[in-house]
């Protein structure tokens, strides 16, 4: 694909998603680690049903997905806004999404310069993750042992990734000794993608249980704590996968560092506080085919126990209602 740098490690982006004149190509990530495998969307509507579906996740990547899904739709002459009310509707949680496709319907109707349009939100995407894992490298010392949870690589933004960009650039440098990977239950985004990539780029990891993660911190088996953001309040109250609330509580009981990589486009100013923020709620059968159960996607880490987040522009510290201000 035409204006894409090379990826000195990790998967092309080109391979994680990317726009054909007659369709959507993305790797199917419901498929990872055991198979590598290719899925077509014909249409805007089959974008939104792999989106719903987790073949295509991890907020940045989801904002990529939908801007190609429009951009598939512009091309073979269907309503626009219905797309983009489908697509919309997918994930309410991710704020890239909404961003992305407010960027779309911004950018006229003409279908070339819409497919152009998207492919340009890909390449900003894996700029930004460049530019976010060098800001970010500057928390990391020799030695290091970072704890991740979900997955924040390629395979959520479309570039290098977020907090796990971070880790492996880290790593790189002769920073990083090993890293603590969390299961991420119940849909184990951890154990199938993160494992996955980290593998693919020769970095040692351990996964453990979710559960694990906070006698691990205790004991300063985790020097570091780093997540990725399915949307930011205006305030520094963030969004993430289930599980993430968890771990700030025992970063901050451990003293260890707990830092928030994600874009600019996570960054939403119009949400005042976290408990604005919608929790979307998955199929209960995602935890449980035989007796009733709640699964909420995501929980809400306040601001208090964040120790900096880190977007393309830069690390911003607390406060963050005012360091934000200059990220989105």
């Amino acid at each position: 694909m035409p204006g894409f740098v090379s990826q000195a490690r990790g998967v092309a982006p080109e391979r994680i998603i990317r726009l054909e004149d007659d369709r959507v190509v993305c790797l199917d990530q419901r498929r990872l680690p055991d198979a590598e495998v290719d899925l077509e969307c014909r249409s805007a509507a089959d974008v939104a049903s792999a989106i719903r579906a987790l073949a295509v996740r991890g907020a940045p990547l989801i904002g990529v997905a939908a801007a190609y899904g429009y951009a598939l739709a512009a091309a073979q002459g269907d309503d626009l806004a219905e797309a983009a009310k489908e697509l919309g509707a997918t994930r309410p949680t991710a704020v890239n999404l909404a961003w992305a496709l407010r960027e779309m319907r911004a950018s006229g109707t003409d279908p070339a310069a819409l497919a152009e349009r998207a492919r340009a939100i890909h390449r900003d995407e894996v700029a930004r993750c460049r530019a976010m894992a060098e800001h970010a490298v500057a928390f990391f010392d020799p030695g290091s042992r970072p704890l991740t949870h979900c997955n924040t690589g390629g395979l959520a933004t479309g570039g290098v990734g977020t907090a796990l960009g971070a880790i492996v650039l880290a790593w790189e440098r002769g920073l990083v000794d090993t890293v603590l990977v969390d299961e991420t239950r119940p849909v184990l985004q951890g154990a199938r993608l993160t494992a996955w990539e980290l593998h693919a780029a020769g970095v040692p990891f351990s996964l453990i249980a979710d559960a694990a993660a906070p006698g691990l911190i205790a004991r300063r088996e985790a020097t570091h704590v780093f997540v990725g953001a399915d949307r930011i309040a205006a305030n520094g109250d963030t969004a993430n996968k289930v599980g993430t609330y968890p771990l700030a509580l025992a970063a901050a009981g451990a003293g260890v560092p707990f830092v928030v990589v994600a874009p600019s486009t996570s960054v939403d100013l119009a949400t005042a506080v976290g408990a604005d923020i919608p929790i979307e709620e998955r199929p209960a059968d995602e935890v449980s085919d035989r007796y009733e159960a709640r699964n909420p996607a995501f929980d809400v880490t306040p601001a208090h126990l964040i120790s900096a987040i880190v977007t393309e522009t830069g690390v911003h510290p607390a406060p963050f209602g005012e360091s934000l201000r200059h990220a989105a």
